[in-house]
């Protein structure tokens, strides 16, 4: 996770894991999409937009 722009989850909340880790590291992060994963590959390059919430898939 230290390596990470930001991270994103399908599940989860605001008291999740992937959260907690994610605001002690100071990454932008955006839990429980409910479909990161289906959408979402390795290697896929994303835009994220944690103040509005939103993920765009660019390849």
């Amino acid at each position: 996770m230290k390596k990470a722009a930001a991270i994103v989850t399908s599940e989860g909340g605001i008291t999740s894991h992937a959260a907690i880790v994610s605001r002690e590291l100071g990454i932008p992060s955006i839990i429980g999409t409910k479909i990161a994963t289906e959408v979402l590959r390795d290697g896929d390059i994303v835009e994220v937009n944690a103040n509005h919430g939103w993920v765009k898939k660019l390849k």
